[in-house]
């Protein structure tokens, strides 16, 4: 089997790219281990979820994803409010005040895949599903890529793909080097029903225990982000439904009222991942192959697709070139998106940094830069233009 690109790894970055790059006229194949679960026919919800940014939603919808998903199941966010570890110091983010119809989209993670895959099975004439299937061996030719399968196929390929997650094979093979640490924390996520309407606002609380989300889902309900150490996420997993539901109340300032789990709560782990090369010979890596930030922002997913729109548009505007492997060809992405990923990187850990750090003087600071910031619209509208990207 022989492809101009090949993708491994099949989660919504690495199957949003085949969607896009369709109707390119390049032979593509996707390798998956497995296809995403079908939607449940019950009016249960997916505790993961995504804040998904205009930019993402316009690239998604015109490539078909966005209209095969439940529209009742979306949740424009018009406003955002972010509050310190203090209890007066806040910043407040509104659609209106930048100049766009929302902030974000609330959408589950398996509404999303679904819809994306739908999008694959449509197109079958264009682009090869190879799951489920497991790659065991890659080897770097000049002229291409070859993938030996665990069934023993071999595929061969002008370019291969990594997106396949944080502790990427792909990578791993390519020998590309990685620098991580651990936060430390684990990001403990659950849904809830409210007594009072969100109004569509997310609310953020940076604490001295972590960061806590609440993200506004359809209806009276929410979910929750929240951030913390591993002994406290261990702590509130060991609670009962309603010992949970008043203590994320107490958190959040009863903001919303009373809680109902809708849930049960899950934890994973939280880590900083810097990838030194984004690309290799006739390689190219993308979404958490290529990056790993802490979630305060909720920009993972979104940094992900960027990814997928850079390189999508260097592929479909390479003019004459015919080999989509070629070594300057692939350095092009690399150098749109080394900027915006180390200034996610940096924003990230470094509020993260800022607001674990227990020292009296540097809270005063952090909630009073809080509180300044929000007195000044030009630094806010500047702060929400590239998250709005």
């Amino acid at each position: 089997m022989k492809f101009d690109i090949v993708v491994v790894g099949g989660g919504l970055v690495g199957a949003s790219l085949v969607a896009a790059l369709k109707d390119s006229g390049l032979k593509i194949a996707l390798i998956e281990s497995r296809e995403p679960a079908p939607l449940p026919d019950d009016e249960s919800w997916d505790s993961r979820i995504y804040a998904i940014s205009p930019g993402s939603a316009g690239f998604l919808r015109d490539h078909a994803v966005w209209q095969r998903m439940d529209v009742s199941r979306i949740t424009p966010v018009y406003e955002m409010a972010v509050f310190g570890d203090d209890s007066s110091s806040h910043i407040q983010f509104s659609a209106y005040e930048v100049g766009t119809a929302e902030l974000a989209f609330i959408i589950e993670n398996r509404q999303l895949q679904s819809a994306v895959w739908e999008v694959l099975q449509s197109q079958q004439e264009h682009v090869d599903v190879v799951c489920p299937a497991k790659c065991t061996a890659i080897t770097w030719h000049e002229s291409h890529v070859g993938i030996q399968l665990e069934d023993g196929r071999t595929i061969e390929t002008a370019l291969v793909v990594g997106a396949d997650g944080v502790n990427s094979w792909v990578r791993q093979q390519a020998g590309i080097e990685v620098s991580r640490h651990p936060y430390q924390q684990v990001g403990v996520v659950a849904n809830y029903s409210t007594e009072l309407s969100h109004r569509n606002i997310a609310h953020q609380w940076f604490r001295r225990d972590g960061v806590l989300a609440l993200l506004p889902l359809p209806d009276n309900r929410v979910s929750m982000v929240w951030s913390t150490s591993e002994d406290h996420a261990a702590q509130l997993r060991e609670l009962s439904a309603n010992e949970l539901c008043q203590c994320v109340a107490e958190a959040s300032s009863y903001t919303l009222g009373e809680l109902q789990l809708i849930t049960e709560p899950v934890g994973f782990p939280l880590n900083f991942v810097h990838v030194e090369d984004l690309i290799k010979q006739r390689l190219v890596l993308v979404g958490d192959a290529a990056h790993g930030i802490h979630p305060l922002a909720g920009q993972g997913v979104n940094l992900g697709l960027r990814d997928v729109r850079n390189l999508t548009e260097i592929l479909n505007e390479r003019g004459l070139q015919s080999d989509v492997g070629d070594f300057m060809l692939l350095r092009r992405y690399e150098c749109a998106r080394k900027e915006d990923i180390l200034a996610m990187e940096i924003v990230t850990d470094g509020l993260q940094k800022l607001f674990i750090n227990s020292d009296p003087t540097l809270a005063r600071i952090r909630n009073l830069g809080l509180e300044i910031t929000n007195h000044l619209p030009f630094i806010k509208n500047r702060l929400m233009q590239h998250a709005l990207n």
